[in-house]
């Protein structure tokens, strides 16, 4: 597995305009992205080894991390 953060701007280069129009506008969005972050950064601390769970907690957070991702697309893609 990668241990590489997965930033949103990282993921969504060519949206940085309507990820932040979005997180100004919208509060469901904001939420997401803060969702988003907290999970990234668990699911990175995890694979850096400087916080270990155990291997299915680890892959529940990265689906948890790639729903919200998924759902950040859609809206943006709205946008």
């Amino acid at each position: 597995m990668s241990n590489t953060p997965h930033l949103l701007a990282e993921e969504f280069p060519n949206d940085a305009d309507k990820i932040h129009t979005l997180k100004m506008s919208d509060p469901h969005f904001s939420k997401l992205m803060d969702e988003y972050h907290e999970v990234n950064r668990a699911v990175h601390r995890a694979e850096t080894g400087v916080e270990p769970i155990d291997q299915s907690a680890e892959t529940q957070m990265r689906k948890e991390r790639m729903r919200l991702k998924d759902e950040i697309a859609g809206m943006l893609a709205k946008a």
